[in-house]
């Protein structure tokens, strides 16, 4: 069953966003977007198992507009970015074939063709932190909407989002 967030006060804040210049409601919204994705952010960051911390300090929020549409991502960016779906869900087992004539070499002079690799079973990070920390990502961006309107000087007391009470 999906959880139910309550927004009070919906057609009050359609309101007050019409009252702002387009340019303002968007930047409004693109910071809403990366507040509420911020919060998803640090939980995914905590969930990483790592050793270098390279994976986990890759992690990076954007936000664009699109036709009118603001949207935000979390994305894994850097060295490790490369591996950050394999950590997530994981790899079968498989072979790993040497791509240069002189074979694959290990530490201690070991040379080889090819190797089996065991494959590495999954341990989520994104979808853990989305599931966990989703409606504090939805109160952290209706808080940053009513401080921003506050800014604006327009009174956004009648947005009441629920656990913001």
């Amino acid at each position: 069953m999906a959880d139910i967030i309550r927004v009070k006060g919906l057609a009050e804040l359609q309101k007050m966003l019409g009252t702002i210049a387009p340019r303002i409601q968007k930047n409004i919204m693109r910071g809403a977007l990366r507040a509420g994705m911020q919060v998803i952010r640090k939980e995914a960051q905590s969930n990483i198992h790592s050793v270098s911390g390279l994976l986990a300090s890759g992690l990076k929020v954007s936000t664009r507009v699109t036709g009118g549409r603001v949207i935000s991502k979390l994305k894994a960016t850097g060295k490790h970015a490369p591996i950050a779906h394999l950590v997530e869900y994981g790899t079968a087992a498989h072979s790993i074939d040497a791509k240069i004539k002189r074979g694959l070499s290990f530490g201690g002079g070991v040379v080889r063709k090819s190797v089996n690799h065991p494959g590495a079973r999954p341990a989520p990070f994104m979808r853990p932190a989305l599931d966990s920390q989703h409606r504090a990502a939805v109160v952290a961006v209706g808080s940053y909407v009513k401080q921003r309107l506050t800014k604006q000087g327009l009174d956004a007391s009648p947005v009441i989002v629920e656990g913001d009470e």
